[in-house]
């Protein structure tokens, strides 16, 4: 009797795994979107970091994406067992902060004398150039941003993958979200240090014997710069994509306009959907930004007031 129910136990955990499997599976092509928006943003948040920080600061931000997702795990499916619509709120505020963060990108590239003076960004420049100071100071405020970026992104990953296993088991929805934390933390920062190192690599490889090593050492010494120029512009794009897509499907008469205006373009209807996200995301943005600068501006006028009296 003990040897018949250990197989019938083992046979009944064989059964959930493949069924882990599968969802795992599904739950992944469902994310494949946002992992790479994820990865473009957190490449992105590496640069300005000198070559010698780069792996330190990789690292640092990637032990605060596990920990993000030791708290974003059991936190959706406790919310999601307790009270549903909460998990939609808490995906609007960080849609509002990534479309928030990407116009405030956007417009201190393109007017900026229309915001506040970046003083910590100038700050992050001169200790660049400074040989004697040590950036570590400068970096925490880089790494704290990154995780804060990763945190939305991880919710948003979460929360998909969580629709996908819907039908699933407790213990099931369980293991597909830990399975997929645990992946796509490994998978998203070990590309991202691989991308921030391709020009020592490249130079490793221009100092060997061989002829075709140095063509290919050039190449790739080359094209770093152009990499992470480029990974800095998806992921900006990325947050008005990503976070215009949260805020649009949680908003109501924005989702069905959408869907309708998307539908008429036949064919293009998926790329319609993502641009018209994109857009909607950038004036949301820049109105967020716009009202976070009036309110700022009133508040040092209200200041300086009280102080005058």
């Amino acid at each position: 009797m003990a040897g018949a129910s250990l197989l019938t136990l083992l046979d009944d955990i064989s059964v959930i795994l493949d069924d882990v499997s599968v969802m795992t599976k599904v739950a992944a092509k469902k994310t494949a979107g946002v992992l790479g928006d994820d990865l473009a943003l957190n490449a992105e948040q590496v640069t300005g970091v000198k070559a010698n920080r780069e792996l330190p600061v990789v690292w640092a931000v990637a032990k605060g994406s596990f920990i993000n997702k030791l708290i974003l795990v059991p936190a959706a499916l406790l919310i999601s067992a307790i009270y549903p619509p909460l998990v939609t709120f808490l995906l609007m505020c960080g849609g509002l902060f990534l479309v928030y963060e990407g116009a405030e990108k956007v417009i201190h590239r393109f007017w900026p004398h229309a915001l506040p003076h970046d003083e910590e960004q100038n700050a992050r420049r001169k200790a660049n150039a400074d040989e004697t100071v040590d950036l570590v100071a400068f970096e925490k405020e880089k790494i704290k941003g990154a995780i804060r970026t990763d945190f939305i992104l991880s919710a948003e990953i979460i929360v998909i993958a969580l629709g996908a296993t819907a039908s699933a088991t407790l213990l099931e929805r369980s293991l597909v979200l830990s399975i997929l934390a645990i992946g796509i933390t490994i998978g998203i920062y070990g590309l991202v240090a691989g991308i921030v190192k391709i020009d020592d690599a490249g130079l490793h490889l221009m100092e060997q014997e061989s002829t075709f090593k140095q063509k290919v050492g050039k190449v790739m010494f080359a094209a770093a710069p152009k990499l992470m120029k480029f990974l800095s512009i998806a992921g900006t794009l990325a947050m008005f994509l990503v976070g215009g897509g949260i805020l649009v499907h949680g908003i109501g008469f924005l989702h069905h306009g959408v869907e309708d205006i998307a539908h008429l373009t036949g064919i293009f209807e998926g790329v319609t959907t993502t641009v018209l996200n994109g857009v909607i995301g950038f004036i949301i943005g820049v109105a967020v930004v716009a009202l976070l600068t009036i309110i700022d501006k009133v508040r040092g006028k209200d200041d300086k007031a009280s102080s005058t009296h």
